[in-house]
C-alpha cells in the first residue's frame, strides 16, 4: 500500500509539520535569484509585478529558467527532508513497488502529450484566427533546453510534495484515504488560485485546477504509486509551455504558437475534469488492471503488523 509505505519510517506528523516548514523555506531561497535580477533591471517595482511582466521585463527564457529556479530549490530541499528528517528512501516516497516503473512514468508523460499535442492542432485548423505563428528558432531552441531539464524538477516539486509528503504524511495521521486524497487535491488546485488564468478567466477555472489535483490523486492511490503522476504532470506542463503561450498565462514563452483569443471560462473547463479526465483514468486502468476502486479510494490506511510488533517491542 502506497500511503502505509510511510509507516515503514519516522512519520511522527510533528516532523511533517517541520518539513512543511522547510520547504517552504527552501522555496523562499529559491526565489533569490528571480528577485535579484528583477532588482537589478527594475527596482523596488518588482514589488507589483506579476510573472507575466517579470517575463517582459528580463528576457523570457530567462525568466522562465528562473522561476522553475524556485521549484528546483523547493524540490531539493524536500528530498532532504524526507532522507534525513525521516529516515525514508525517495523510493517508498515515489511507490510501493520494488522499484519504480520507468515504464509507467513514460506512458502517463506520453498519453497527456499526445493528447494535448492533437487538440491543439485540431484548435489551430479549426480556428487560426485566434493564433499566431511565435516560432523563432534559437529562442525556441533554448527554451527546450530548459524545459527539457527544469519542467520535470517544476512538476516532480508538486507531485513529490502533494501526491508523496502530504498524501503519506496525513493517511498515517487520519489512518484513511479519502481525506488525503480531498485535502491535497483541494490545496493543489487553491496553490494555482493566483495566477494570472484566474484573473483572466474568473474562478471558475478552479473547477479545472482541483480537478485535475484529484485526477493525479486518484492516479496514485489507484495505482499504488506515483509514477503515472509524475509522467502525466511533466507531459502536461512540457507540451504546454513548447506549444503555446498567451499574455495571461503563468508561463509566457517562446512557444510554436500564441494564443491571442479572448478567453473565458465555461463549458471548456467542465469538459477536461468531467469528460476527458475520467477517459484518462479508464485508459490507465485497463492498461493496469485497477481493481477495488472503493477500497483504494475511500478505505483505511492500516500500519503493517510487523511494525506494530517492531514499535510495541
Amino acid at each position: 500500500m502506497y500511503i502505509a509505505e510511510a509507516f515503514k519510517y519516522r512519520y511522527d506528523f510533528w516532523r511533517y509539520v517541520i518539513g512543511t516548514l522547510l520547504v517552504f523555506v527552501g522555496v523562499v531561497i529559491g526565489q533569490i535569484p528571480l528577485g535579484i535580477a528583477v532588482f537589478l533591471e527594475r527596482g523596488m517595482e518588482i514589488a507589483e509585478m506579476t510573472e507575466g511582466e517579470l517575463m517582459q521585463v528580463l528576457d523570457s527564457n530567462f525568466t522562465f529558467f528562473l522561476i522553475l529556479l524556485t521549484f528546483a530549490a523547493g524540490l531539493g530541499v524536500l528530498l532532504l527532508v524526507v532522507k534525513l528528517l525521516h529516515n525514508q528512501p525517495i523510493k517508498s516516497l515515489t511507490t510501493s513497488r520494488k522499484k519504480v516503473d520507468w515504464g509507467r512514468v513514460w506512458f502517463g508523460f506520453g498519453l497527456v502529450a499526445a493528447f494535448t499535442i492533437i487538440v491543439t492542432l485540431i484548435e489551430y485548423s479549426v480556428n487560426p484566427e485566434d493564433f499566431l505563428v511565435n516560432f523563432q528558432p534559437v529562442p525556441f531552441a533554448i527554451l527546450v533546453g530548459i524545459a527539457i531539464i527544469m519542467i520535470p524538477l517544476q512538476t516532480s516539486f508538486e507531485e513529490y510534495l502533494f501526491r508523496g509528503y502530504f498524501m503519506q504524511g496525513l493517511g498515517t495521521l487520519v489512518k484513511n484515504r479519502w481525506v488525503p486524497l480531498i485535502i491535497t487535491s483541494v490545496c493543489f488546485g487553491g496553490l494555482h488560485f493566483f495566477n494570472p488564468e484566474v484573473t483572466q478567466m474568473g474562478n471558475l477555472i478552479m473547477i479545472y485546477y482541483i480537478g485535475t489535483g484529484f485526477l493525479l490523486g486518484i492516479m496514485t492511490l489507484m495505482d499504488e504509486g506515483m509514477e503515472l503522476a509524475l509522467g502525466f504532470h511533466a507531459g502536461n506542463n512540457l507540451t504546454a509551455a513548447l506549444l503555446v503561450t498567451a499574455d495571461w498565462t503563468a508561463f509566457q514563452t517562446e512557444s510554436i504558437f500564441k494564443d491571442i483569443s479572448d478567453p473565458t471560462a465555461g463549458i471548456d473547463v467542465l469538459v477536461p475534469v468531467f469528460i476527458i479526465y475520467p477517459l484518462f483514468l479508464f485508459i490507465m486502468a485497463k492498461k493496469y488492471g485497477w481493481s477495488d476502486w472503493k477500497n483504494k479510494l475511500f478505505g483505511k490506511v492500516e500500519q503493517p503488523e510487523t511494525i506494530k510488533l517492531s514499535e510495541e517491542s
